[in-house]
């Protein structure tokens, strides 16, 4: 697989590549990227909402936080994407 992220005023951007491990609908999606770390994306029902909880290994670049914050941002982009359709 290989996707984008890129910012909305394409000031920044990188790619993403590697493959599925694991998709469970609804549930879980485990996938590794090509430099080896994993990610793991969990979809957990909560009344009238789902939590999702992403889990993934920081690369030796940047700086943990950024990391986090980046994948956090990423998530809180696709919350406000979801709840406007």
């Amino acid at each position: 697989m290989n996707w984008r992220m890129e910012a909305r005023d394409k000031s920044a951007g990188f790619d993403f590549t590697g493959r599925y491990l694991e998709i469970i609908e609804h549930e879980l999606i485990k996938l590794q990227l090509d430099d080896k770390r994993m990610v793991m994306i969990e979809f957990t029902p909560q009344l009238n909402q789902t939590l999702v909880t992403e889990t993934f290994e920081a690369e030796s670049e940047n700086p943990v936080e950024m990391q986090k914050a980046g994948w956090q941002a990423i998530l809180d982009n696709y919350k406000s994407y979801a709840e406007s359709i």
